[in-house]
């Protein structure tokens, strides 16, 4: 089959993938002059790479990591060691680390709740403890239907001390999907901890050793086209036409930089848009299907990634980092955690920052001036005194509208990758797979995606 896919970022690109493993041929047509989508990272006018978010790989990413085995770049995720760290909120520039020893799951899981005394009580652990029993032993059918509390409710309503929310999830509620507790469901925090405590390395972290386009996109992109299917950028998806019965007759594409407007024919279609964009493309005859009006609760979150290069090193700290700010998210020195960045003398520091729906709308220098004055908390030792380390240069880098915001009640909205049109199909972290919105999440919903398409030429046949 001769298959059209709108969209190349992970979602389209695995899709691609294994619809050649299948014997298919897949045509990617992608808007921007860039492979990657959420993953997307471009060079500055002195060669930096900036990108458009702070990427992590889990161990506990089982679709990602078989994709990198079936490239052959396994080498190319650098792990880190199994932790999880913290900035001490009370005690400026110090942090506090849970450590996971070699053992089994959970009991490694155990062990490194247990033995960080400088965030929770005791009695705080075991109530926690306690409150995940019932989705450790109820697996992922329990963890479904918390969708319809957030994670602060969650804990209220298994006695669980507020100050467990202050200590740790604030921090990891705003890593997962860039909200707070108070907004985010219990199931992402639910699907989180499950794989964390039940897979040995399921929170062992990886940093791609460069920039996503180049070292992950890129490979997808020589396998698919070695196989004969074909990845092309600068060709937006301009209009869905239909047509009488409401399949899809082609897919109208181009119009951009003076490029034609082209429609293009094949056997199946495939949108891997991000749900807002997608929704702007729905044909007038299909807003009443029930698939696509539930999209309407979907909506992208605001997110802000932030580069700083700065005159001289502030950590040698090789891992990703909970800032427990106000403002900031996670961060990281790029210069000691990923290969092609490193610099043995000068850092440059990758941030989150969010919640960012305040912030979206300021200027780059108002949320760099915030950032740095949340940074002098961070690392008081290099940026405060007589002699402070000097911020060389910056790149903000908004996204009005990322990964789908993952309020309580949002499960019911996401959609199957089969749709009730024959030969359209869904792709992208929105849609429904047990990843939520994530990279592993892109790559299984374009695995999963692929499966229906070889399912519907079956029946076709």
């Amino acid at each position: 089959m001769r298959v059209v896919i709108a969209g190349a970022g992970l979602a389209g690109l695995s899709c691609a993938k294994y619809l050649v493993d299948s014997g298919h041929t897949p045509i990617v047509y992608e808007a921007r002059d860039v492979l990657g989508g959420k993953v997307a990272a471009w060079k500055d006018e002195d060669g930096d790479w900036y990108e458009t978010g702070l990427h992590i790989f889990f161990g506990a990413y089982p679709n990602m990591l078989q994709l990198f085995d079936e490239l052959g770049i396994q080498d190319r995720l650098q792990w880190k060691s199994h932790s999880m760290i913290f900035n001490q909120k009370e005690e400026a520039g110090k942090y506090s680390r849970f450590d996971f020893p070699d053992l089994p799951a959970p009991i490694n899981g155990v062990a490194a709740i247990l033995s960080n005394n400088d965030m929770l009580t005791w009695p705080e652990k075991i109530a926690f403890g306690i409150g995940l029993v019932p989705a450790m032993l109820r697996g992922q059918a329990y963890v479904e239907d918390c969708d319809k509390y957030s994670w602060t409710d969650w804990l209220k309503l298994h006695n669980i001390p507020e100050r467990v929310n202050d200590e740790v999830f604030i921090a990891m509620s705003k890593a997962l999907n860039f909200i707070g507790p108070d907004e985010i469901s219990s199931t992402v925090l639910l699907t989180a901890l499950n794989r964390f405590l039940q897979e040995k390395n399921g929170s062992k972290m990886a940093f791609l050793d460069g920039a996503p386009p180049e070292r992950l996109c890129q490979p997808i992109v020589d396998y698919i086209e070695s196989s004969g299917g074909e990845v092309h950028l600068n060709q937006p998806l301009r209009e869905i036409v239909l047509e009488e019965d409401g399949r899809v007759k082609n897919f109208r594409i181009g119009g951009y930089k003076d490029q034609p407007v082209k429609d293009i024919k094949a056997d199946a279609y495939v949108s891997a848009l991000p749900v807002d964009p997608f929704k702007l493309l729905i044909p007038n005859s299909w807003k009443d299907l029930e698939i696509f009006q539930k999209l309407d609760g979907l909506r992208g979150v605001p997110v802000i990634n932030i580069h700083l290069w700065f005159d001289r090193k502030l950590t040698d700290i090789d891992h990703l980092l909970f800032s427990r700010s106000d403002l900031l998210s996670v961060y990281a020195d790029m210069s000691v955690t990923c290969k092609e960045y490193a610099d043995p003398d000068k850092s440059m520091l990758e941030l989150v920052f969010a919640p960012a729906k305040d912030w979206i709308g300021r200027s780059d220098e108002d949320i760099i001036q915030a950032t740095m004055n949340e940074l002098k908390r961070l690392f008081p030792m290099h940026l405060l005194g007589t002699d402070p380390a000097k911020l060389r240069k910056f790149k903000v880098v908004k996204t009005p509208l990322s990964v789908y915001k993952a309020v309580p009640g949002c499960q019911e909205f996401r959609p199957s990758q089969k749709t009730p049109i024959s030969n359209f199909f869904l792709t992208g972290d929105y849609t429904m797979q047990r990843y939520l919105a994530s990279m592993e999440g892109a790559v299984l919903s374009g695995k999963l995606c692929a499966s229906e398409i070889n399912v519907s030429e079956l029946n076709d046949k």
